[in-house]
């Protein structure tokens, strides 16, 4: 008895231990709730868009969207590191090692500190040169870059909210972050109404509102933390950097934040290339994006369980449930991808106006839409077969594969067709599914012959 009472007080009652029972139910069960706070979190950027669309003015509406990679790229940067630590925290717990979980997180929410503080200053230092790298209009420069500057100002909020997010998905619990973004994109929403119509605060209104929300996003999953009784309790008297949890982090979000920041950095050269077609191309490219965002959210969700799955299995030496893991949750992916893409391709103008009424904004937009969202099957295959490698501890692989296929490919395929063969927009765009296509070839050839028995970080025998 006191046994099965000491484990319920590792595992605490929103923990799941996924090395049992269905694959299936555990993978959507996992899954739904990112899909709810996903959705949420989108909601942070959607309500910025279309507030400014809506309400300031169609400049202002180009500037915040131009802006969209870097934002993803301090976002992934954040994310890469949370990956790392979700990856060894997963280990350790389908390993029952919760002394090495306890100082994982210690030792995560103390870098993630340090990198939040770190990301805002080089961030607002660096935004006037970032925009003219991108080749920013004039005529929304200034907006664009007093929003990004604001953003930045909310690094650490971010990073500590994701890297804490990430060790709670890690033990099963995705309720909990769920319930945060809750509230924070309510207050967001909330906030964006007042400073804009209230206050008439224009992009820096709609860009503080982001940046107060992603703070309380960090205040309230850390006071989770604090207040669990299970083996992610967080003490803060007890953060230190131990070197050699550092060590496994890194092996995992190192080359995971270097292949994000590098991806992001190859958008802005792409961004850059559609700023060529003018203002309502930019337009257009940002409502796209903005709708990318939600259309993506389920096998993202259902990449984020599978990780956590393969990282838990990992953990108990279960290699056999791994590889079945990894190929129902792209079923899932795949059939719930399908279900999106059809009806928006089909309503793809009436999806543009909610963001914009122009006319010419309309018609990129709905173009946007029609040439690459049917290609997000192999968006799919990406997202779990790279999050399986990256969980058994080849995030290097998972980096090479990506960055080949994302950022070389696709910039040299650039180069190429603007500069000898059609620099108009529809062959500009059709760069994103040849990245995509030449990243699923590789990630299957590795994973069909990796060993995933190799793949365990978790070889030392801590004690609670």
């Amino acid at each position: 008895m006191e046994a099965v009472k000491a484990k319920r007080s590792m595992f605490g009652k929103k923990a799941v231990d996924m090395t049992e029972g269905s694959v299936v139910k555990h993978l959507i069960k996992f899954a739904i709730p990112i899909v709810f706070g996903s959705l949420l979190q989108q909601l942070y950027n959607i309500v910025d868009t279309w507030v400014v669309g809506n309400y300031v003015s169609d400049e202002a509406f180009s500037a915040v969207g131009t802006v969209s990679p870097i934002i993803y790229f301090l976002i992934s940067f954040s994310l890469g590191f949370a990956t790392g630590t979700g990856v060894v925290v997963a280990q350790y717990f389908g390993a029952k090692e919760y002394g090495g979980v306890k100082k994982t997180v210690h030792t995560a929410i103390g870098v993630s500190v340090l990198m939040g503080l770190v990301l805002t200053v080089v961030g607002i230092l660096l935004v006037p040169s970032l925009l003219n790298f991108m080749g920013t209009p004039e005529n929304v420069f200034d907006d664009a870059e007093m929003y990004l500057s604001v953003y930045f100002s909310s690094s650490l909020g971010l990073v500590v909210y994701n890297v804490g997010a990430g060790i709670l998905r890690a033990i099963g619990d995705t309720r909990s972050p769920s319930y945060f973004v809750a509230v924070t994109a309510i207050v967001n929403t909330v906030l964006d109404l007042v400073f804009v119509l209230v206050f008439d605060m224009g992009v820096f209104g709609v860009g503080l509102a982001t940046a107060i929300a992603q703070f309380i996003s960090a205040i309230l999953v850390i006071v989770s933390m604090m207040r669990t009784n299970s083996c992610i309790k967080l003490d803060p008297k007890k953060i230190r950097i131990e070197k050699r949890i550092l060590s496994k982090i890194l092996r995992i979000g190192l080359p995971s934040g270097i292949q994000v920041a590098i991806g992001a950095l190859s958008n802005v050269f792409v961004q850059a290339y559609i700023n060529y077609f003018g203002m309502y191309a930019m337009g257009g490219w940002t409502a796209f994006s903005k709708i990318e965002q939600f259309a993506q959210v389920p096998f993202q969700a259902i990449a984020m369980a599978s990780t956590t799955f393969v990282g838990q299995n990992l953990g108990s030496n279960n290699v056999k449930r791994v590889r079945k893991g990894a190929t129902t949750a792209l079923f899932l992916a795949i059939a719930c991808t399908t279900a999106i893409v059809i009806p928006l391709c089909i309503f793809a103008p009436s999806a543009v106006t909610f963001f914009n009424k122009d006319t010419d904004i309309i018609s990129y937009g709905a173009l946007f839409i029609r040439l690459l969202t049917p290609m997000y099957f192999l968006v799919c295959i990406n997202n779990i077969y790279e999050g399986a490698i990256r969980a058994a501890g080849r995030s290097g692989a998972a980096m090479a594969i990506t960055v080949g296929g994302y950022v070389v490919f696709r910039q040299i395929y650039l180069f190429v067709m603007k500069n000898y063969i059609s620099n108009t927009i529809i062959p500009i765009v059709i760069g994103y599914p040849a990245g995509w296509m030449v990243c699923t070839i590789a990630l299957l050839i590795y994973y069909n012959r990796f060993n995933m028995s190799k793949g365990r970080l978790v070889e030392d025998k801590e004690r609670a």
